[in-house]
């Protein structure tokens, strides 16, 4: 993975907040912003069924393709409530080189 590839998140997390006052009628983003979090809730529960139905087939494609699609409604939830790439970015930083088993007991006991 390149520098720049690991940008784009930090770059769609400012192309998305940039939208927050578009107008809904030329962006799908400000269009998600007006509707609010059930709107895009329910577009990450779209996006999720067809990341599974996608790797339940095996077309790399299509796994490739509705992963992005799932990860743009992440990060269009994350800046409807003004965070962004850095934050999620950051936890995974905080969780790197920790069992899974031990972090998930961390959040337990907190």
């Amino acid at each position: 993975m390149s520098t720049e590839d690991g940008d784009v998140l930090f770059r769609l997390s400012e192309t998305l907040a940039s939208r927050r006052n578009a107008d809904p009628e030329k962006s799908y983003t400000a269009r998600l912003f007006a509707k609010g979090p059930d709107s895009i809730l329910k577009k990450i529960g779209e996006e999720g069924a067809e990341l599974i139905m996608a790797a339940k087939d095996g077309e790399r494609a299509n796994i490739v393709h509705e992963s992005a699609d799932l990860i743009y409604h992440i990060m269009a939830l994350l800046s409807f409530y003004g965070m962004g790439a850095g934050e999620v970015l950051g936890e995974l930083r905080r969780r790197e080189g920790t069992s899974g088993i031990d972090e998930k007991k961390s959040r337990v006991a907190q």
